[in-house]
């Protein structure tokens, strides 16, 4: 399995008129399913970085966020070091059950997930260009798949921490609940 704190997704080429609630929910699910930070690339939102805050805020956990500026340049700098690995989710790419084999576990991972056309260099630059499907679908349904993959279930007593608000299971209500309760 992955270490936790080690893996860092990538959105490439978030436009704010049309990508502003996929880019929330991408940060918002790399989030719940074990990431540790999120790195925005394209236009400056706001809007989505303050989403992230308020749910880190309210609900727990260490989850980071920044923007990158040159986000194909970034990639090339950490993939020189050869201490990370880059997984692309692409629908181009090898079936992900088959790539989850060989994969190392024991080094950071970025994962890099698209917007707009995804450049051919993130091809080339990705240790693994990899699918959850080949079909057409929401990258956001890819990040939880591929995540809870190669994380396997989060312990969400452990994992978020320092936050206001817990929800409690329940098989017919909605159960929320103040930390200090």
């Amino acid at each position: 399995m992955a270490i936790l704190n080690d893996i860092t997704v990538l959105r490439l080429g978030h436009r704010i008129d049309r990508d502003k609630r996929i880019t929330s929910h991408l940060g918002l699910t790399a989030r719940a399913f074990g990431a540790s930070s999120i790195v925005l690339s394209g236009d400056k939102d706001p809007s989505a970085f303050e989403t992230w805050q308020s749910v880190t805020n309210r609900f727990g956990g260490n989850f980071k966020w920044r923007y990158e500026d040159r986000p194909i340049h970034w990639l090339r700098k950490i993939s020189k070091n050869n201490e990370v690995i880059i997984v692309h989710l692409t629908m181009y790419g090898n079936n992900w059950r088959d790539s989850k084999k060989e994969i190392e576990h024991n080094k950071p991972l970025v994962v890099v997930v698209g917007g707009t056309k995804v450049p051919a260099e993130v091809f080339e630059i990705s240790d693994f260009n990899i699918s959850v499907g080949n079909q057409p679908h929401s990258e956001v349904a890819a990040l939880a798949v591929y995540l809870e993959n190669i994380i396997g279930p989060i312990d969400e007593n452990d994992h978020f921490t320092g936050g206001e608000l817990t929800i409690i299971p329940s098989k017919n209500q909605k159960i929320v609940k103040n930390f200090d309760d």
